[in-house]
């Protein structure tokens, strides 16, 4: 009785610890996505489609971008983590995820890394363009190919590393608007801008930890703290002209209108400051914070608040259509104060029509 009850144990233990196992594989497989950034990379993408006017209502190209990029971001993040697997065992910050904490083999990261890519490519050329599933193969080459081995080179790999995460919302406008344009590039520019002085900061702040790593950092350079803060501010500088661009230059898009002029103002101003705190003193943990929740509030902002406007308020003489200007009547030119005309219009509406 006593051996049996013996094994009986010792096959409940076994089990236990096969389940246990099996759920840290499970949960290895998940961290091993990166999911924080790979959302990020998603949400961008999303607001990118909606950005576009008019708005793509197509539901199976929507959701083909959403799953594609979510895909092919979760399956950068595995390839990433597979490259980078020593280093990140020498760095105590990057030490507990998968490949260096042992939950995950090498093998299985690599193997679930591709595949995740090679679906999201496929989801994304069959769903939704070529143009689309082009940019987020440059995505993919741009991060493993390029900004991953840099980093061990050279401090520029961030700049790198910042083309292939300024992508996805310029992903999600060719789905929608079906090739590339001036607005598009507009949206990939404010993405570049917002990430480096992000980066900046947590270089830094980990400067120590990526020296341990191997990985080349600004931080590291002779004054780095007075470079590393110099880039943040310039890089402020730069976000906050991309996003007044959408509503200064003549694009042919309907102009956000003065609730994003505002919103955009307040954001701007409000990570120039941060910036500023970095470069006149020790930089800190707000600082990431600060950046951290400029980029979803001006994204919501100018996709969101665009689509609202122009769907329930739009101009009644519809200038913003593109037009030829050299052989159209001159009746039916866009006005040169049409930005301003818009959003007057847009908030006369909304007074009074107020309950």
């Amino acid at each position: 009785m006593s051996f049996q009850g013996s094994k009986q144990c010792a096959a409940k233990a076994e089990t236990a610890g096969l389940e246990s196992s099996a759920g840290l594989s499970l949960n290895g497989l998940f961290e091993l996505t990166k999911p924080r950034l790979s959302m990020l990379s998603v949400l961008t993408a999303g607001l990118g489609y909606l950005a576009h006017h008019p708005l793509n209502k197509e539901v199976w190209t929507f959701w083909s971008l959403m799953l594609g990029t979510s895909l092919a971001a979760g399956g950068a993040g595995a390839l990433n983590q597979w490259l980078e697997r020593r280093e990140d065992a020498r760095m105590p910050r990057t030490a507990g995820r998968p490949l260096p904490s042992r939950q995950i083999e090498p093998e299985t990261a690599l193997g679930f890394g591709l595949g995740l890519c090679a679906a999201g490519l496929l989801i994304l050329w069959l769903g939704t363009n070529n143009w689309a599933t082009g940019l987020t193969f440059a995505t993919l080459v741009t991060y493993l190919a390029l900004y991953t081995p840099m980093k061990k080179i050279t401090c520029y790999a961030t700049e790198v590393g910042a083309i292939a995460g300024a992508l996805p919302p310029l992903i999600g406008w060719v789905a929608a608007a079906g090739e590339p344009t001036a607005f598009g590039w507009i949206l990939f520019g404010i993405l570049f801008a917002w990430q480096l002085p992000h980066f900046m900061a947590i270089a830094w702040m980990y400067r120590e930890d990526y020296r341990r790593g191997g990985f080349v950092m600004s931080s590291h350079l002779k004054d780095g703290g007075k470079k590393t803060a110099g880039k943040s501010m310039t890089y402020a500088i730069i976000l906050t002209l991309f996003a007044m661009a959408p509503f200064f230059l003549s694009l042919e898009q309907p102009s956000p209108g003065t609730i994003y002029l505002l919103s955009a103002t307040a954001l701007s101003l409000y990570i120039l400051t941060a910036s500023a705190k970095f470069l006149w003193s020790k930089p800190c943990r707000q600082k990431t914070f600060l950046c951290h929740n400029h980029l979803p509030a001006i994204s919501l902002v100018g996709a969101c608040g665009r689509q609202v406007l122009v769907e329930f308020y739009p101009p009644p003489d519809k200038t913003y259509e593109p037009r030829d200007e050299q052989n159209s009547p001159k009746s039916l030119r866009p006005h040169k104060d049409f930005r301003f005309h818009n959003s007057d219009l847009v908030l006369g509406r909304l007074l009074k029509n107020r309950p």
